[in-house]
């Protein structure tokens, strides 16, 4: 069992980046793409296919024995189910069918730990990612979060889900409670994008509920770049993992969200 990350993260940057060309491909002719209905605002293209399987190849083809759970295809239970890769092809589908930035994410689970993590945008070419314990680098610089401490300044991410597709009704009373004293809000479209932008500062906070597998490697981004990472409630992984309610910030906005998101939690949580 290795505790070095450094090649393995090296490797799953370099597959990211032939995902990012082949998923191009397809992005620079996104309005011709034969796209497939999953069900009320969530679309599946050729391009999240072909994605998938050139990263489940080159990810299995180089570590046989580990598990792999993608967006697309049914997991792959290896041999060795402590190592689990997980991967979202591309993460943001709407943003991509729309000629807008989506990300390649790539995440590399031990046990229950986040050990590294990738996020990337082919549009513009930003290579998001953290190595547990080691920080986190865009383009392999450092990053921090904000340092903003002021709740007028603070800019918010988040997202607007149908009403089928959230569990925890009331996303525009949420809006509405936070939109008059902050700075500004901001949907980015991209949820790994979105804790991305909160570990890099461009965001000061983020909060959805979204899935684990997209967002793996940004939680781990976030905390590794002096972040705090619960869900709406303050919990730790054991729910906002299972839950998918998220809440990433640094810690004056964090400070400032939690208690307006929804003051009471679910009686029982996912």
């Amino acid at each position: 069992m290795t505790d070095n990350y450094d090649d393995i993260l090296a490797h799953m940057v370099a597959v990211a980046r032939r995902a990012g060309v082949l998923t191009q491909g397809y992005f620079q002719r996104h309005r011709e793409l034969e796209i497939g209905v999953k069900g009320p605002g969530d679309f599946v293209s050729d391009a999240d296919r072909e994605s998938e399987q050139l990263i489940r190849a080159e990810l299995l083809g180089a570590y046989p024995d580990w598990s792999f759970t993608g967006e697309e295809f049914a997991p792959v239970e290896g041999s060795d189910r402590e190592h689990r890769w997980l991967v979202d092809p591309i993460d943001g589908t709407t943003n991509f069918l729309n000629g807008l930035d989506y990300t390649i994410t790539i995440a590399l689970r031990r046990g229950n730990q986040t050990m590294c993590g990738l996020i990337y945008n082919p549009v513009v070419d930003e290579m998001f990612t953290a190595i547990k314990g080691q920080g986190a680098r865009l383009n392999g610089e450092p990053m921090r979060v904000s340092a903003s401490t002021v709740v007028a300044m603070m800019c918010v991410g988040t997202g607007l889900p149908t009403p089928n597709l959230s569990l925890y009704p009331g996303a525009y009373q949420r809006l509405d409670a936070i939109r008059a004293p902050i700075g500004a809000v901001r949907i980015i479209g991209s949820a790994a994008l979105s804790c991305a932008f909160v570990a890099c500062g461009r965001l000061t906070g983020y909060f959805e509920e979204t899935g684990f597998v997209d967002t793996a490697g940004g939680i781990l981004m976030v905390q590794e770049a002096g972040g705090v990472v619960t869900d709406w409630w303050g919990r730790g992984p054991e729910h906002f993992e299972r839950s998918g309610v998220l809440l990433v910030a640094n810690q004056a906005t964090h400070a400032f969200l939690r208690p307006h998101l929804d003051p009471v939690p679910p009686k029982n949580p996912a």
